[in-house]
């Protein structure tokens, strides 16, 4: 099984890495540089082999796009800073990205050659209460069930949900207020309840929504991600839901743990534990295709870690962080 890494390369990585991962043992083997490319800190899989990474070139920012095989077929790429999050949409053949600096939510149609075009980009406006809130920071651009575009804009505190053209055009049809400050990073839905978890980065908190559909939320819970006794620096990372829908975790980055949740029959959570993770900036992490495991890249410390997970009572246990790859920061399963 193949494990897909994406980095910063300030320091000592190149670009995208590759390594094997064993689903009996856990093990994962020494990783090899697959792509070079100016930090491709977040990256996506399409369902014919063509991927998609945030990219730059010649001091611009964008995307980048890449053959089955990994070798670079273009960039598509605008003056500031490059994007934060990719996703694809396989029925609609679109790809979706998040720009935090920027404050835009970008849309690319993809042609059959794996190539993109550029067919919509959306301007966010507005501020919130934190100091990091400034301006708009769109961190996600990703689907809901029923196929709307949903974005978390961690500088408004706002979801926006978008109708999405057979051309790539978007048009908002609601927008939601998270809690004011809390910073919406990422978000996943339940697989069988009309419901969404969002992590909130500036706060610390996992806020609790119930979904009804056409970009309609209603908070119902918020919890929070760190020990009552922590206080020092966090921010909320990846957050990730089992397939039964009965357990939840999240990231933290400073408390450097992962904090689970098991999920009720009402859809609210209770706290489950919060597990150390054998690093430093877990700022993304994934479950194994039998979420045996979690793999979690380390931003600041250079190592993955692995971690073992029991799927009757959904807790963790730290197998290994002896994976050396340089300033990770997303991760994903591709095919064996």
């Amino acid at each position: 099984m193949l494990v897909y890494f994406g980095t910063y390369t300030r320091r000592l990585s190149q670009g995208i890495y590759q390594a094997d991962f064993n689903e009996k043992t856990g093990e994962l083997s020494q990783p090899r540089l697959l792509g070079a490319e100016p930090s491709p800190t977040y990256l996506a899989i399409a369902a014919d082999g063509f991927a998609y990474s945030v990219g730059a070139k010649d001091e611009k920012g964008g995307i980048a796009a890449w053959d089955p095989n990994f070798h670079l077929i273009q960039h598509v790429v605008q003056e500031g800073a490059p994007h934060c999050y990719v996703s694809v949409d396989d029925d609609r053949q679109l790809v979706y990205a998040a720009n935090y600096h920027k404050g835009q939510v970008l849309v690319y149609k993809k042609e059959e050659n794996g190539r993109l075009t550029l067919a919509d980009c959306v301007q966010h406006s507005g501020q919130g209460p934190h100091e990091n809130q400034a301006s708009s920071h769109v961190h996600f651009a990703d689907l809901t069930p029923d196929r709307y575009l949903v974005t978390c804009d961690l500088g408004t505190d706002h979801l926006v949900t978008y109708e999405i053209s057979e051309e790539g055009k978007l048009t908002a049809i609601d927008q939601f207020q998270i809690t004011p400050g809390a910073g919406p990073r990422h978000l996943v839905f339940h697989p069988s309840q009309k419901m969404a978890y969002v992590v909130c980065e500036l706060n610390s908190t996992v806020e609790v929504l119930i979904y009804d559909g056409y970009g309609d939320f209603e908070s119902i819970q918020i919890l929070s991600l760190i020990p009552k006794d922590y206080d020092g620096f966090n921010g909320g990372g990846a957050i990730r839901i089992s397939s039964d829908g009965r357990f939840l975790y999240v990231s933290n980055r400073g408390h450097d743990s992962i904090a689970s949740f098991s999920i009720g029959a009402d859809g609210l959570l209770v706290p489950l534990e919060i597990v150390k993770t054998g690093g430093h900036t877990p700022r993304d992490f994934t479950l194994s295709p039998d979420e045996h495991f979690l793999i979690v890249p380390h931003q600041d410390s250079d190592n993955v870690s692995v971690l073992q997970r029991d799927a009757a009572n959904g807790k963790l246990t730290l197998l290994s962080d002896d994976c050396l790859i340089p300033e990770a920061t997303s991760v994903l399963f591709g095919d064996a």
